[in-house]
């Protein structure tokens, strides 16, 4: 250890004057904004492997030997003490280490590990370089500062640098801290976790704190997820102010790499992606990728099958677009489920936020809305200040996050999301702390109806009566691309064919307690391609569409072509005249929108979604017509014929109504002084408004105070 010591100073001089000669000029120039010289491992490593493993065996003395080395050849060519630095990233394989694994062993070493960003603390200056002044005799000396916990001071004053020679401990000088003359640098602790796809199954994610110094400062947020670079080091732990012998691990972090890239965690190999491309050549693939979505859950009707249709067009998702003014538009499609208890929601919730790359799943009866979005802690690194860290849609950025009981979040809660998922970021000004961060992941929600079960509509009524049993507000469904109704019909055929799925479903699983006892192995992990049902029917292993979906999502970026353009233009432009035409003279024809310009936004994602996921990146006429019959099913089946209802609590057919009952009462009173019920019914009548509408009308404004009956049946104006 000596001899390499001894044995680096020379080598990092070869190096950096061989190899990073143009660096060292542009330190020199100041056209550097920081002076830190970046290498990467595998440079020093094709340069001199020894060195490079000496690096990995003693890395904080090496790079502090590596940083002087730099400092003294910047000034031997006429530069000032700039105090350089320099770091190593781009680890290799084998140095890659999980948080969960790194002990005693690791102390020391240099390693890197995979980790998503939890909590930012507040910046923090640090003296590393402190001058005390002797108050005997006026002598000035410098003492490095290496430990942020506690500041280090002379013990005497050096005769041999010019000093008194006096001592601290028998009182014959002091020293005094030289604020102005002392050097300081930024501070930050971070708090990271383990990625939550390498958290084994009823395990917590490990939890780790780096930190962080100078230029590597305000470089991370809440929600990235990065390849630290890392030096573990411990500091003993206390207990009624005395040390034990037990220690506590920290990372001091040299350098970081970002994933820029989405799904670089999942390794797709050569032949994986040669299977890809095979599958992705079938005629009817969306059929055969909506029967590989939670295979055990039996789509035993029609409507069913579509919703699965919608959510393998969800895992694909669209593009988002930055556009020259700097607006954006969001490419991922997000999907409501409502239904009665019982119908799989949950279920199909809970699969999709595994088979999704970088997918959560969050329950809405447990969670907050610092729980979704971010939550400023106090106390967070345990000096009383406030720190971020992310919640659920932050943190499945760039993925799917699955949000169950969507009705169980409290009404002040529910508007965190409007933002979340239409913008895709969230602005935090909590305890004096400021942040956007990203929230760039498609949503699936479900909801319950606040009575246990949707009550029994019209047949032609709007899936917003639906909704508004839920309690949830009315703007809140506007920012979902898809809203589905499940009710728990009762179907002879359906109830057989279930019942018996479910059974043979059960049958076919392995008992939990062998598989965790080693009796059985596990295949839901296998390295297959396909597999088969218990219905007989092929599908795709989950593994293996993860793999799937991850391709698509990273190297296709589709576009509509005109003809898809076209397509879905005149969809928008008819679907608008013609609804005016056939109800021009009503009073809802003045104020009913059929479809605006978000439910074009929609159809976009959708078509964008069905070309990615057939590994296209031009989005065709096909692609438009098989969005358009998606869009068309689930509005037709849920009988959507008026946007406004989603941007309003009541129905815009109500506040018609409610309207029309008021004029026929005003115009009525203004003759006779007092409507009689059978008036306002006639009148009504011809205006297609039903006895019981008015009596609805009529009581509301009773109880309001607004109407008053003198006698029975006979109304007027209070």
């Amino acid at each position: 250890m000596t001899m390499q010591l001894q044995d680096s100073s020379a080598r990092w001089k070869t190096f950096l004057t061989a190899a990073k000669e143009d660096e060292i000029l542009l330190i020199l120039s100041k056209q550097s904004s920081t002076p830190v010289l970046n290498t990467s491992f595998h440079e020093l490593q094709s340069f001199d492997s020894e060195f490079a493993d000496w690096v990995l065996e003693n890395p904080r003395t090496i790079l502090d030997t590596g940083s002087k080395v730099l400092n003294d050849i910047c000034m031997e060519r006429g530069g000032s003490s700039i105090d350089c630095l320099i770091r190593i990233g781009e680890l290799p394989g084998d140095a890659c280490i999980p948080l969960r694994e790194i002990g005693s062993e690791s102390i020391g070493k240099f390693c890197s590990i995979d980790v998503v960003v939890n909590k930012v603390s507040d910046i923090k200056p640090r003296l590393y370089m402190a001058t005390f002044k002797c108050e005997t005799c006026g002598f000035e000396l410098d003492v490095e500062q290496k430990d942020e916990r506690e500041l280090k001071e002379p013990l005497r004053c050096p005769e041999v640098k010019g000093g008194c020679g006096s001592f601290v401990r028998k009182g014959e000088t002091t020293f005094m801290l030289m604020m102005q003359a002392s050097r300081m640098v930024n501070n930050q602790l971070i708090e990271v976790s383990e990625l939550p796809e390498n958290v084994p199954g009823g395990s917590q994610p490990t939890r780790g704190i780096l930190f962080l110094e100078r230029d590597l400062v305000l470089t991370l947020t809440p929600g990235d997820r990065v390849s630290a670079n890392v030096i573990p080091q411990v500091r003993p732990e206390y207990k009624r102010n005395k040390k034990t012998p037990m220690f506590e691990i920290y990372y001091d972090l040299v350098s970081a790499e970002q994933e820029s890239t989405p799904f670089t965690e999942i390794i797709i190999e050569d032949e994986d992606k040669e299977k890809i491309i095979e599958i992705s050549q079938k005629k009817d693939l969306l059929n055969y990728l909506y029967k590989s979505i939670a295979p055990s859950i039996f789509a035993a009707n029609e409507k069913l099958a579509y919703v699965k249709r919608t959510l393998a067009l969800q895992l694909f998702g669209g593009v988002s677009r930055i556009n020259e003014d700097g607006t954006r538009t969001r490419g991922d499609i997000h999907i409501l489920l409502m239904g009665d208890p019982g119908v799989a929601k949950s279920q199909l919730l809970r699969y999709m936020s595994n088979l999704s790359p970088r997918g959560k799943y969050a329950s809405g009866g447990g969670v907050s809305a610092a729980g979704l979005t971010a939550a400023a802690i106090k106390d967070a690194f345990g000096d009383g200040r406030f720190a971020l860290e992310a919640g659920i849609l932050p943190l499945s950025d760039q993925g799917l996050a699955a949000i169950d009981e969507f009705d169980k979040i409290s009404a002040s809660d529910q508007g965190s999301m409007h933002e979340a998922m239409e913008q895709q970021s969230i602005h935090i000004a909590k305890g004096g702390l400021t942040a956007r961060l990203p929230t760039r992941c498609a949503v699936l929600a479900a909801a319950n109806p606040t009575g246990g079960r949707f009550s029994d509509r019209h047949p032609n009524a709007s899936v917003m009566y639906s909704f508004e049993e839920t309690g949830l507000p009315a703007p809140l469904a506007s920012r979902f691309d898809v809203i589905w109704l499940l009710r728990d019909e009762i179907v002879l055929e359906n109830d057989e064919r279930i019942a018996g799925h479910i059974l043979a479903t059960r049958s076919k699983g392995v008992a939990e307690t062998q598989l965790e006892r080693g009796f059985v192995s596990d295949k839901s992990d296998d390295d297959s391609v396909t597999r088969v049902g218990v219905d007989g029917v092929e599908h795709l292993t989950t593994s293996f569409l993860r793999k799937y979906v991850a391709y698509a999502k990273l190297n296709f970026h589709p576009q509509l072509n005109d003809g898809a353009k076209v397509v879905l233009q005149e969809f928008y432009r008819d679907t608008r005249q013609n609804f005016a035409k056939e109800d021009q003279g009503s009073p809802a024809s003045q104020t009913l929108v059929p479809i605006t310009a978000r439910a074009l936004e929609a159809l976009s994602r959708l078509s964008e979604a069905h070309a990615r996921m057939h590994l296209r990146n031009i989005a065709t006429e096909d692609d438009a017509k098989v969005a358009l019959a998606v869009f068309k099913h689930w509005r037709s089946e849920n009988n959507v014929n008026d946007e406004t209802a989603f941007h309003s609590k009541v129905p815009q057919q109500k506040m018609i109504i409610d309207r029309e009952i008021r004029k026929i009462i005003t115009s009525i009173c203004y003759e006779k002084g007092q409507a009689m019920i059978e008036e306002i019914y006639d009148q009504a009548n011809k205006k297609g408004i039903t006895p019981n509408a008015v009596d609805d009308i009529v009581g509301k404004l009773r109880q309001g105070g607004i109407l008053f009956s003198p006698s029975n049946d006979v109304y007027s104006f209070a």
